[in-house]
């Protein structure tokens, strides 16, 4: 829930050293997210549903939105990893990351379908009332770094 992760490498909405939190809206795009579009092959991961209360995003899967904010669908698609381009998703993100807590993007990975998007969070708080939990009513999930040694 850190956004570190996304920050090390940077992502298509993040460049690195900016933490971001990067959400599927379904299990098979979560899937597809975590092996990079090669669902037969990826590393262990743990799956988690997360709640979103008054989270405010930028809607990008709406074409209406996008013309009304001048932003060209190629634009969120362009070529981020292994380039030394700065790529226009992030200055796309540099305009919208003032006013929205993240955004609600297509899915770029190989395989993906187009009902599958993403959420991806640049401000986000951890509380129940204004933010983003975890969904673990059991208390299934570990509590500290002790139990990932």
């Amino acid at each position: 829930m850190s956004g570190d992760g996304a920050a090390i490498h940077g992502g298509r909405f993040n460049p690195k050293g900016k933490p971001a939190l990067y959400l599927a809206t379904t299990l098979e795009g979560a899937v597809l997210e975590a092996s990079h579009g090669f669902a037969f092959r990826f590393e262990p991961l743990t799956i988690c549903t997360y709640e979103l209360t008054n989270v405010k995003l930028a809607d990008l899967t709406d074409a209406q939105f996008l013309r009304d904010n001048s932003i060209a669908p190629d634009d969120l698609s362009s070529a981020w990893f292994g380039t030394d381009a700065r790529p226009a998703s992030w200055t796309v993100c540099d305009h919208l990351q003032e006013n929205w807590a993240g955004i609600r993007v297509p899915f770029f990975a190989r395989k993906s379908r187009p009902d599958m998007h993403n959420i991806v969070l640049w401000h986000w708080k951890t509380t129940a009332e204004s933010g983003i939990v975890v969904f673990d009513p059991a208390r299934k999930l570990p509590r500290n770094q002790r139990s990932w040694e």
